[in-house]
């Protein structure tokens, strides 16, 4: 299998990169990013079969040429509403399957957009496979599958603000508390206000209890397509209450409504941000995802509730990686764009996760070892 992953010196793509060069199935692996001397580093410290390419994702030619001959191409370069359409256009025209970790809702529907395109390529397109999307749409599906009909799924996130770190992940911050936001209730497409809906929930520890709010991400986009499901809803916070709450703030005062506002904002509140994350930072940092699932079975209500932690480049990183593999494996069959709820496979999926070391919970109360 020979692998390219773009963008894969970066926080989410290099554990993704050291999980697939781990394994026997990797002949080779070619970290492609912007900056060549962080790609080069890594490259000499993961061995013989990885190797480095600097790219430039805004260059189409470029992307085309740096991933033709590829098994599957790893799209880890944020933000993704500015490059998940450039990487798997590029992929497209290069004949090469594709998986990303997208988690803009905008840049998902843009790449949905492309699923004839990629058929005609007889190429495989999975578009969101990180932590959420990723781990909640392979939940969902779980459930699903063991219910005669879905009313409800609730999808949410939570984590430390100091769990990662990255210009991407400020601007996806930044984004996700933008403006109106796609959810998906009784039926139908509804736009939300980003920020509203504010509730209290328990996610496994050491994340525990925190205050969620309606958020733009992909899953009220793409589960609706695969599951038939009356309610589909997202909602996200930092444990750090105060920091979604300056995101909805700076919203409001119409600071991030454009892309170049988002990067010029970005730029500033960046180097604020290792200061900010020292107020109350735990002793251990995590993220955590929860998927609360309500549907009938023979005729009665039932209600599935599973949940997911580890630090964010694991919880992100490792799904991708997974994916990679079961597609080099010819474990996902079917041809064109999709996300993972239409084509990985629950049990086989989830039980890598855990293997990998990802902590997977059922129940409401989320410390109960989800059982494969």
């Amino acid at each position: 299998m020979r692998i390219i992953s773009l963008g894969g010196a970066g926080a989410m793509g290099r554990l993704a990169v050291r999980d697939l060069i781990s394994k026997d199935k990797v002949k080779e692996l070619t970290i492609a990013d912007y900056s060549l001397s962080a790609a080069e580093s890594l490259a000499r410290e993961l061995g013989d079969k990885c190797t480095a390419k600097k790219i430039d994702a805004n260059n189409h030619s470029e992307l085309v040429d740096a991933v033709r001959g590829y098994d599957v191409a790893l799209g880890t370069i944020g933000p993704f509403y500015k490059y998940e359409t450039k990487m798997a256009r590029a992929c497209i025209e290069a004949g090469v399957n594709y998986v990303s970790i997208c988690d803009d809702y905008d840049a998902a529907a843009a790449i949905l957009e492309l699923d004839k395109e990629a058929k005609k390529a007889g190429i495989t397109m999975i578009t969101g496979v990180g932590w959420t999307p990723g781990v909640t749409n392979v939940f969902a599906r779980r459930a699903a599958n063991q219910l005669d009909e879905v009313e409800e799924i609730a999808v949410a996130w939570g984590c430390h603000t100091s769990d990662t770190v990255g210009k991407a992940v400020t601007l996806h911050t930044l984004h996700i508390f933008t403006g109106t936001i796609p959810s998906y209730q009784g039926g139908r497409t509804v736009w939300t206000p980003a920020g509203s809906g504010c509730e209290k929930l328990r996610f496994p520890k050491p994340v525990g209890e925190v205050y969620v709010y309606h958020v733009g991400h992909p899953e009220p986009v793409t589960i609706p397509r695969y599951i038939n499901a009356k309610t589909v809803t997202l909602k996200g916070g930092l444990v750090e209450n105060y920091l979604s709450k300056l995101s909805m703030m700076m919203a409001h005062l119409h600071l991030t409504n454009t892309p170049k506002k988002k990067a010029v904002l970005g730029a500033i509140i960046n180097p604020m941000l290792p200061f900010l994350e020292m107020i109350g930072k735990p002793a251990e940092t995590c993220s955590a995802c929860r998927v609360d699932i309500t549907g009938k079975k023979e005729g009665k209500w039932v209600r599935i509730a599973y949940g997911a932690a580890a630090h964010m480049d694991l919880l992100t990183g490792l799904p991708a990686s997974v994916a990679v593999q079961m597609i080099g494996e010819g474990l996902v069959k079917k041809k064109g764009v999709m996300a993972p709820e239409a084509c990985l496979d629950p049990p086989e999926f989830l039980k890598r996760l855990e293997a990998g070391g990802i902590r997977l919970y059922e129940g409401d109360d989320m410390i109960t070892p989800l059982k494969i």
